[in-house]
């Protein structure tokens, strides 16, 4: 599990350079500027978690149930969150509508707070 939350910490990490990159030279001229704030907020909170990701891939041993479920919470909640943000960014300029997606972005929000939250406990827990 350490190995995994390292590489999708780093692969997180990698695609919001690449889709920041995107979105600042690309996007502006496809999509609308609301549009467009939201793709960023994706992958602002796309770079948040690849860094917190890293940063616990070396600081927990997860040997625990509760440790591992600090990075799935995060790896999955940020997946649907980002990527949902993505996708509803993009509907305009693909027309398609992923409107359906719109309830379950704040899922993904909820799934990165709860991983926050339990690092918090984690580090009272243990006295880190």
């Amino acid at each position: 599990m350490k190995t995994f939350t390292l590489v999708i910490g780093a692969v997180y990490g990698l695609l919001s350079v690449i889709l920041g990159a995107f979105g600042a030279h690309a996007l502006k001229k496809i999509i609308s500027a609301e549009k467009l704030t939201s793709f960023e907020t994706g992958v602002r909170y796309q770079m948040y978690s690849a860094l917190f990701l890293l940063i616990v891939g070396y600081i927990l041993k997860f040997e625990s149930p509760s440790e591992k479920w600090i990075s799935i919470l995060m790896i999955a909640g940020t997946f649907i969150f980002s990527f949902s943000i993505y996708l509803l960014s993009m509907s305009e300029a693909w027309n398609m509508n992923f409107k359906f997606l719109g309830p379950i972005t704040p899922i993904g929000g909820l799934m990165m707070i709860i991983s926050w939250a339990m690092l918090i406990y984690y580090f009272l827990k243990n006295r880190v």
